[in-house]
């Protein structure tokens, strides 16, 4: 966990550094619907789409006339998930600590810029999990997970910015363990986002 934490600030902070002095820094905050979908190594799991709840705070730099940038969120996400064995329905409530670091570009269109403004993301998101497992629970959840983003949205009279993402985990978010014939079952996390900011 500190090896990680300690990488993630090295990457924020070689991020900022490279933003020219001229970029314009925004604060705001972000709230939005998460929609998972677990992905499995095997064809015996059939999950299903689950809505859950994300809220939080966010930065954004950047650079005028360009509309290069990108920013960087503090999300409580809450994700929710379902899925089928041998007839048998298994859920999974968890709650994360979401941080999205996500380049941006926001296109320039003169006649309607200070009304809509498009814009498109990608970027890694780190999620750290801060719910607790049932000890009966057959699935160990992992700490620590990350995920890349893709994303577009708009921007509405320079201030409310609307966005949707599909995110892919690219660790392991599950693993069952102590279950005969399972050991190697894993879960990635797969998911949707929507969501809107109010930047100051």
């Amino acid at each position: 966990m500190k090896k990680t934490a300690i990488i993630l600030t090295l990457i924020v902070v070689s991020v900022m550094s490279a933003l020219p002095a001229s970029a314009q820094f925004r604060f705001g905050l972000k709230a939005g619907v998460a929609i998972s979908n677990l992905h499995f190594n095997s064809d015996a799991f059939d999950a299903e789409n689950r809505a859950g709840f994300a809220g939080g705070a966010m930065l954004e730099f950047t650079v005028p006339v360009t509309g290069i940038g990108m920013d960087l969120s503090v999300m409580y996400v809450r994700r929710n998930a379902r899925w089928m064995e041998d007839n048998e329905i298994s859920t999974d409530n968890r709650d994360y600590i979401d941080i999205p670091l996500n380049f941006k570009w926001k296109m320039n269109i003169p006649l309607i810029n200070k009304i809509a403004r498009p814009f498109v993301l990608t970027g890694p998101t780190f999620s750290f999990l801060t719910s607790k497992r049932s000890a009966e629970d057959a699935w160990r959840n992992r700490k620590f997970d990350t995920s890349w983003n893709f994303g577009a949205g708009v921007e509405l009279l320079s201030h409310l910015q609307v966005a949707a993402s599909y995110s892919v985990g690219m660790t392991k978010a599950l693993k069952a363990i102590g279950v005969t014939g399972s050991s190697s079952l894993e879960g990635h996390n797969r998911y949707w986002m929507v969501t809107a900011a109010y930047l100051f």
